[in-house]
């Protein structure tokens, strides 16, 4: 609805209106239409946002979207945004710069947010450390409740989040982490050390930033405490960072599993090279997975070619071919999406792989049974022919087993061999089924149909 009304009032040229709209809508709305909207459209409604407001949308936005933003902008107001963005957010968005223009945007930062942003610059990509918020509120052990309260309140504005509290001794040493609830629940003059929780889980500087990910989310935290080697408090990373990089892990997994190749992410978004890419740059993403299809299609053929006798004794045989391919394909795949996302997401551990692989083969077999049934009943009613459907069911059944195994069992070997599980499974798996799947079929026609033949 407010993307229809924002759309309304820039037809009409109603900037009164929309400001007034503009003004009163709620972030996650305005999100919502923002991202829906034209790029030339999107300039002019930030451009009439109040500053809070284009503040949290700008950081809310990816950084495609904040580099087309920063375009349209004077360069006062490039600065002004930079400038005031979360440290983490910043750096995120001064990596996706061309090096010149970052280098620009980072000498027009103040002395203090350059200092900051060039400390964790300092970090391994994809590290705790890159991704780590500076913005937090740390209190010492011997303060009240009342004291600790009366801090938060003097920096809360300053700060990316209060609800997660961390207590440091004199030399910055994490001691213990408590959250907002639990101080204002506490008697005023209880010290934080009293109601605080010693060892807190943390992680290190160097830790990868999915595995750190992963562990916000299996303990359901707000924030998890960034330490260096002497175990200094150095920083914090929050759970709508954790959420990004997840989604980003899983968007990546499954673009890669569609097969196409990865690319040097600094050059430009994978997705825009696909589109605007020179004829060479989207032949480096796309070619090496179709040239492992041909060849395996090439093997497909051969086997084909084998059973030509079958082929001409009965030529109804030819006709569900296509079925077992396709339906083999598209289990596997099913699979190693499952997997994959399960590998993402911590549903899948290596320690119990074996049992999610027999699980998936339960599976397999539970849907090629059902497939199979349906598909050998068709096929005899159509072809007049019974034996021709017991042929395709039992075949349905096996190749549907099998692809599934494989596509859990793939990645897996994949992943232990320190390979691209995914880009590499989808057209290995493909291969597989082609081949194995078709060899199936015409061995079960063989012997079921011994007699018509």
């Amino acid at each position: 609805m407010i993307r229809e009304t924002i759309e309304g009032c820039l037809e009409r040229k109603d900037m009164g209106t929309l400001k007034a709209l503009l003004a009163g809508a709620e972030d996650m709305e305005l999100l919502e239409a923002f991202v829906a909207l034209s790029s030339e459209r999107q300039a002019v409604v930030f451009r009439l946002l109040l500053k809070d407001a284009a503040l949290r949308l700008f950081e809310q936005l990816d950084t495609d979207l904040q580099r087309a933003l920063l375009q349209s902008f004077t360069d006062e107001r490039v600065r002004e945004f930079v400038n005031e963005m979360p440290p983490d957010d910043r750096v995120k968005l001064l990596d996706e710069l061309p090096a010149v223009v970052a280098k620009k945007l980072l000498e027009s930062l103040s002395p203090e947010e350059r200092k900051v942003t060039a400390i964790l610059m300092g970090y391994e990509a994809e590290t705790a450390g890159r991704i780590m918020t500076t913005e937090y509120i740390s209190l010492e052990r011997e303060m009240t409740a009342a004291r600790a309260l009366e801090k938060i309140r003097r920096q809360a504005r300053d700060k990316e989040t209060i609800y997660t509290l961390f207590v440091t001794d004199g030399e910055n040493r994490l001691e213990g982490v408590l959250s907002l609830q639990r101080l204002i629940l506490a008697d005023s003059d209880a010290q934080v050390a009293d109601v605080m929780a010693k060892s807190p889980v943390r992680v290190s500087t160097d830790d990868d930033q999915e595995k750190v990910a992963r562990t916000l989310q299996d303990l359901n935290l707000l924030a998890i405490p960034v330490v260096d080697r002497e175990e200094r408090l150095v920083g914090i990373v929050t759970i709508d960072d954790a959420v990004d990089i997840l989604e980003d892990e899983a968007t990546e997994d499954i673009f890669n599993q569609a097969g196409l190749a990865d690319v040097d992410r600094s050059e430009a978004d994978r997705s825009a090279i696909l589109i605007t890419g020179s004829l060479w740059k989207i032949w480096k993403v796309r070619l090496p997975f179709l040239f492992i299809t041909l060849a395996a299609g090439l093997l497909a053929g051969a086997v084909v070619g084998g059973f030509e006798e079958a082929l001409k004794s009965v030529a109804a045989v030819a006709i569900f071919i296509p079925l077992i391919m396709d339906m083999g394909g598209n289990v596997g795949t099913q699979s190693a999406i499952v997997f994959v996302r399960g590998m993402v997401l911590g549903h899948v551990s290596h320690r119990r792989f074996f049992r999610h692989l027999l699980k998936e083969i339960g599976i397999g077999f539970s849907m090629g049974l059902v497939i199979g049934l349906i598909s050998g009943t068709i096929a005899a009613i159509w072809q007049g022919l019974p034996m021709l459907g017991v042929a395709v069911g039992v075949a349905l059944t096996i190749s549907m087993t099998m692809t599934a195994m494989f596509g859990f069992l793939i990645p897996f070997i994949l992943i232990k061999l320190k390979g691209d599980e995914a880009a590499g499974s989808g057209p290995m798996i493909t291969s597989i089924n082609d081949i194995a799947g078709l060899f199936i079929y015409f061995v079960c026609v063989t012997i079921f149909m011994r007699g018509s033949m």
